[in-house]
């Protein structure tokens, strides 16, 4: 038994042979032959990567011999934020990088879900599978900048059907089957997409849930659609009609000839991604070919040490930004497996199980399902074969100190434990895990190379040892190209430029150690981050607020120290209603169906008003404060309040739930 550990302790160090076979050392030494630079230790290569950054990011290209059709002429044309550079006048392909490796009868996906068992997909039988979709695809007239949506699970289709996109340099954009009509809507009717890919269903704990209805409501909500390939999985085809304009996906795996991916400039979109603010619809996140491809090759060769031959798991849907970081594992030529399903059925061990029966290197998954491991008193590594598993990824939300303690006693004692923190903004982590660094308890190791992370006092003063907001003071190849239909870019200006002009706000609190690592202390603004898939609270207050019995409502969501999320709802109700067992029920499932079940609120209070600001904005950080301690004083400005009585209802609710009590 580990001794108890508190945050800070070191509880494992990388052997010698862990750190001679890293990839991170083979990049030193090939920086100290190639290039003269003598750096022997991670703390001076990431000074050197932030301080030299065009020169660091020029590396990333040779090193991982980038294939351009066209070269570029300047590594970054400045670090002015938002609008640098890069790369320019190159041009490339993503998916054309994947099929590097590609070695036949190698398996590039290991695939299983709840009713299906494990199957392979070659990489002979991938690129088959590519070329035929992206040659159905052109003769349906999708081209470069055209968009291609997806209502599908983690399944293979979806990424065949993500490759072939991206080998014609369409534009990407996906939804899981688990997000609700109005959900999917308020995504895909902003990027107008040409052709649709949906499922008629999927399977979660046991239970099916039929998606066929989608089809119909999302080509009367989506009028520039001028295809939709139905995708069978849980009903075989049963129900799939087709047409002119309808396909089933078996029609698109025909014999496709030879296909070559098209090149495309560097900062051509590859997809568009979704990231909840506080305000209005979802944010969609453009982000590019070459970004992209730069940054996946650095993050996931170095920081998280893939190789090819290694079996990459990530625990996602193909809404959670972790889907698209897991596809890169094939641009490092490692196997990806898919799974999918619930982390509970048919019981708790079974991503435990995959990971054994699969071999598995990198097990990767969400800090919740770790500390839900741990109470449910899950030891995997006495009742699974884990031979193979090296590395440990956890994020997500910050992972507690009892959850590293959990895996190096119950999991395995000489496993590499990376806790990271990023987003679906970047699309990667600004905080990483480094095989030539030790881990302690409840720290990230390292800022990522390259992403010069730094906490920021209220003045904009860089903080060590303190708790700041996490900033990015120069700019990263994966940052968003901008966001779609955002004129004079004032939308994408307001989410991260707003407090730092120049400098890149993405709302998390951040302690950065004396010795380079970092502690994630949550959420610094309102979006609801919960089991890794962030949510604006408008799109709660959109659903609810549209049933007759809801006048005015407020949500906000608050890490518990002990790892938890803690996620209440409260509702002004119009009157006559009476927030009784019905009204609550009805409430929830309303949420549960247009949203995601995710975002199904931990309890529902009733309150006279909801505190606003003069301007009428909803004051969701001060209730978020004072919910978790702090005092009136402190949290608002009573003076700006328009209705400052409102406000106590909160404080006197923060006694009465004594939320440390609840971690």
């Amino acid at each position: 038994m580990m001794r108890t550990v508190r945050e800070g302790s070191l509880i494992w160090r990388p052997s010698r042979e862990v750190v001679d076979q890293a990839n991170m050392t083979r990049y030193m030494n090939w920086l100290k032959t190639g290039k003269g630079l003598e750096i022997n230790s991670y703390h001076d290569l990431w000074e050197w990567s932030v301080t030299h950054l065009e020169d660091f990011w020029a590396s990333m290209w040779d090193y991982n011999q980038i294939e351009a059709s066209k070269p570029y002429m300047k590594v970054l044309s400045g670090r002015q934020m938002p609008g640098a550079r890069w790369f320019e006048g190159s041009e490339l392909n993503y998916a054309g990088h994947v099929f590097r490796h590609f070695t036949g009868d190698q398996p590039a996906i290991l695939f299983q879900s709840e009713f299906q068992p494990l199957t392979k997909l070659s990489w002979g039988d991938l690129r088959n599978q590519v070329t035929s979709v992206a040659t159905a695809l052109a003769g349906m007239g999708v081209g470069r900048g055209d968009r291609v949506a997806a209502y599908l699970p983690n399944i293979p289709q979806t990424v065949v059907a993500f490759l072939a996109c991206a080998g014609l340099g369409a534009i990407w954009s996906g939804c899981s089957p688990d997000f609700g009509s109005r959900s999917v809507i308020d995504r895909f009717r902003q990027i107008a997409p040409k052709v649709l890919f949906a499922v008629d269903g999927y399977q979660y704990g046991g239970k099916a849930f039929d998606r066929r209805f989608m089809v119909d409501e999302l080509r009367q909500a989506l009028p520039t659609l001028e295809r939709v390939v139905k995708v069978p999985y849980l009903f075989g085809g049963d129900g799939l009609t087709t047409s002119k304009n309808v396909l089933a996906w078996e029609d698109l795996l025909v014999e496709g000839g030879r296909f070559t991916c098209r090149q495309v400039p560097f900062e051509h979109p590859l997809w568009v991604l979704y990231s909840s603010g506080t305000t209005g619809l979802p944010k969609p996140i453009v982000q590019s070919h070459g970004g992209i491809l730069v940054e996946h090759l650095k993050y996931l060769g170095l920081h998280l040490d893939l190789k090819p031959g290694d079996r990459f798991f990530w625990f996602t849907t193909i809404g959670w930004v972790m889907w698209n970081i897991l596809l890169g594992g094939l641009l490092n030529g490692a196997t990806i497996l898919l799974y999918d399903g619930s982390t509970a059925y048919p019981d708790p061990g079974v991503l435990w199980r995959f990971a054994g029966n699969t071999g598995m290197t990198h097990f990767g998954t969400g800090a919740a399902y770790l500390t839900g491991c741990l109470k449910s008193g899950l030891e995997p590594g006495k009742a699974y074969d884990l031979t193979h598993l090296r590395a440990i990824g956890s994020t997500g939300s910050p992972l507690p100190v009892e959850g590293f303690q959990w895996v190096y006693e119950a999991v395995k004692s000489d496993v590499w434990l990376t806790s990271a923190s990023g987003g679906t903004d970047v699309s990667t982590g600004f905080l990483a895990g480094c095989p030539l660094l030790p881990v302690h308890a409840g720290e990230l190791q390292c800022r990522a190379l390259g992403v010069n992370v730094q906490a920021y006092d209220e003045k904009g003063r860089p903080l060590v040892d303190e708790v700041g907001e996490l900033v990015v003071t120069d700019p990263m190849p994966s940052m968003p190209l901008y966001f779609w239909n955002d004129p004079g870019n004032q939308r994408y200006l307001d989410s991260y430029f707003d407090i730092y002009p120049g400098v890149w706000r993405h709302g998390d609190w951040i302690k950065i150690t004396p010795r380079g690592s970092a502690i994630i202390y949550g959420r610094s603004d309102s979006t609801l981050n919960r089991m890794g898939v962030r949510m604006g609270s408008s799109e709660i207050y959109s659903v609810v607020e549209d049933l007759p019995e809801v006048k005015d409502s407020l949500i906000v969501g608050i890490e518990l120290p002990g790892g938890g999320y803690y996620m209440p709802l409260f509702l002004v109700l119009a009157e006559g209603a009476a927030l009784d067992d019905p009204l609550k029920a009805k409430v929830r499932e309303k949420i549960r169906a247009a949203l995601t079940p995710r975002h199904v609120p931990d309890e529902i209070f009733a309150l006279p008003e909801v505190p606003r600001t003069l301007s009428g904005k909803k004051l969701e950080v001060p209730v978020k404060k004072i919910l978790s301690g702090v005092s009136i004083e402190r949290a608002v400005n009573i003076d700006s309040m328009s209705n400052p009585n409102a406000i106590t209802y909160f404080a006197e609710l923060a006694n009465r739930l004594s939320l440390s009590e609840m971690a």
